[in-house]
């Protein structure tokens, strides 16, 4: 997406279709550093709720892109870390819903939802997509590595009582881990959780893309089919995406857009390029492959591309 700070994409979600980003929030920024985050460790650990950028300059790229764009079904807030952090976030959601007649969406750890100020600034999404990857306090430490300000029971009774007021959509997740949370009793937890959330659907999730940590793995297939079942809810790695786009035209720089903020794997990348007509495909690849900024992971048997 050529000279934007903070829109990019669209890109494919699994969930919503072509989805376009907004990032108000800095890299790696973030009040978890789950073992799992495809983007990397956090580096910048805080529970402080900022205006890392101005909100007029992030209103003016949604403006300038949507009054020539509409190639898009949904927009997500979502950011480079936790977007709940940013300060002026009911600001943005207001100016995005007087502005779109696309669904608005934020994906979130569901960390801040503990503090019931921030309730109001969101009340006016479409779509809230909270995530819930622990049954009990000990999970919720080895997995999200929260801010030590962040207790496992005061972000599950957020998320509960959040969820009795909500108004629009509420989309749970929950990512399970091999040889962490990959056990009958942690479902079995999980069971008696969910019946005092009120939620509009539940995905079960799994690593499929390089994590923070190497010794990060997916739970065995039977077990994701178990939980799934036992649960009630969709798995997203059965979930197909499709679309990646930029308007930046340069090949090179066009994927990293994308990656900023969406890592690729080798087969969306090359994909990507064919769509665009690119015919320096390997010469592109090479760009990446030699660049300091990018990461190449070899992960499940193939290579993922993010930024470092």
């Amino acid at each position: 997406m050529e000279n934007y700070k903070f829109l990019y994409g669209p890109v494919p979600s699994r969930r919503m279709g072509l989805s376009l980003g907004i990032s108000p929030i800095p890299k790696k920024t973030c009040n978890y550093s789950c073992i799992y985050c495809q983007l990397g460790r956090t580096d910048k650990m805080t529970s402080e709720r900022k205006d890392f950028f101005n909100i007029d300059d992030i209103k003016k790229e949604f403006k300038d892109y949507n009054s020539s764009n509409n190639n898009y079904d949904v927009v997500t807030i979502v950011g480079e870390g936790e977007p709940t952090l940013y300060k002026s976030l009911g600001d943005l959601i207001k100016f995005l819903k007087e502005n779109t007649d696309k669904p608005v969406a934020l994906i979130t750890n569901g960390a801040c939802l503990k503090d019931s100020d921030i309730w109001p600034e969101l009340e006016k999404l479409d779509i809230i997509l909270p995530s819930l990857d622990a049954s009990n306090e000990n999970e919720f430490n080895n997995i999200n590595r929260p801010h030590p300000s962040i207790k496992y029971k005061d972000v599950l009774n957020g998320l509960t009582n959040f969820s009795k007021i909500f108004k629009g959509e509420l989309w749970l997740e929950i990512m399970f881990v091999k040889n962490y949370t990959d056990s009958k009793e942690t479902v079995d937890r999980f069971k008696n959780i969910l019946k005092k959330i009120y939620y509009t659907r539940l995905f079960i999730n799994s690593p499929v893309r390089p994590p923070a940590e190497d010794y990060v793995e997916e739970p065995d297939e039977s077990f994701i089919k178990y939980a799934v079942e036992a649960l009630n809810g969709t798995p997203i790695n059965l979930l197909i995406s499709e679309g990646f786009s930029s308007k930046e035209m340069d090949h090179y720089k066009s994927i990293l857009t994308i990656i900023k903020r969406h890592p690729m794997n080798q087969y969306e990348i090359k994909s990507f390029l064919e769509n665009r007509k690119c015919n320096s495909i390997s010469y592109v690849f090479k760009k990446l492959d030699d660049s300091k900024d990018v990461q190449k992971i070899n992960y499940k048997g193939y290579y993922t591309y993010r930024m470092k």
